[in-house]
């Protein structure tokens, strides 16, 4: 039986790919983004339905929930959908801090809410949130995006006791740096007294994500993706990509307060504790 998975944020990069790697499997896609109508590659591909979704919008998400589920019976809800934040707190105004928590983890447990009676119904289900090494261990000046992935790492693992007696399977994937557009869409805010630390938080940054050289393509994790979802593991995290899995792995081998450390002398040449 040909089953279907549901995607937010699959106009481009990591939705995108996860999108027609499982439309090549077999599975009906149910696309979702802001704007479907400016579509031009899914929208072409057979057993893929595109629908509209921006997941801060309440009524939008249950709108598109129902419209899902109408379809036939959902299998699979990957949350994907999120934009990257990086910069100190006090440069962050509220409507990015508002908006920061909104997409990328208000947005995902909202959407996962919206899923849950069904799989609880038919007693089967998964659902994978895209979380990040973000989710995982920290870097200097990310500290917001750092709460809504560490949130959503939580938020998965907690979800995952109380659906797991209905047959309904709970499973994260935390990519590294992926080559797609999300780190050149990322904001950066910056405050005057934090600028010449910022410069050298950047710079080890854009060392650390060369498309030439680092990361992964969004087909390399989008693969894991699917390994996740059909591998029939009770596995909860899925470190997805070469950097993600040796940093989780250090932070993992020396403890997180010497990894912090080591954190603090890579973005900004010297330890927090000097």
């Amino acid at each position: 039986m040909q089953k279907t998975i549901f995607i937010t944020g699959a106009s481009s990069g990591l939705g995108k790919a996860a999108a027609k790697l499982f439309q090549g499997k077999g599975w009906n896609v149910i696309a979702t983004m802001r704007t479907p109508e400016k579509e031009t590659e899914l929208n072409k591909l057979p057993n893929v339905t595109l629908l509209p979704l921006d997941i801060t919008k309440k009524d939008q998400i249950a709108k598109a929930a129902s419209r899902a589920i109408a379809l036939g019976d959902v299998d699979v809800v990957l949350n994907n959908a999120a934009f990257g934040h990086v910069g100190p707190l006090e440069g962050l105004d509220d409507d990015l801090l508002t908006q920061q928590i909104d997409t990328n983890l208000l947005g995902a447990i909202r959407v996962t809410q919206a899923f849950v009676p069904h799989f609880r119904e038919k007693r089967s289900g998964i659902f994978v949130n895209i979380t990040s090494i973000a989710g995982l261990i920290t870097f200097p000046f990310d500290s917001l995006y750092h709460t809504v992935k560490f949130g959503l790492q939580a938020f998965s693992e907690g979800l995952s006791y109380e659906l797991a007696p209905f047959g309904v399977t709970v499973k994260t994937v935390a990519p590294g740096f992926i080559r797609t557009a999300f780190g050149a869409n990322m904001v950066i805010a910056s405050a005057a007294p934090y600028r010449a630390l910022m410069d050298k938080h950047m710079d080890v940054v854009n060392r650390m994500m060369d498309p030439a050289t680092m990361g992964s393509t969004a087909e390399e994790i989008a693969a894991v993706i699917y390994e996740a979802v059909t591998d029939g593991k009770d596995q909860l995290l899925y470190t997805a990509g070469a950097d993600s899995k040796s940093l989780y792995e250090r932070r993992l081998e020396i403890g997180s307060e010497k990894f912090r450390q080591e954190m603090a002398d890579l973005f900004l040449g010297k330890s927090v504790n000097s």
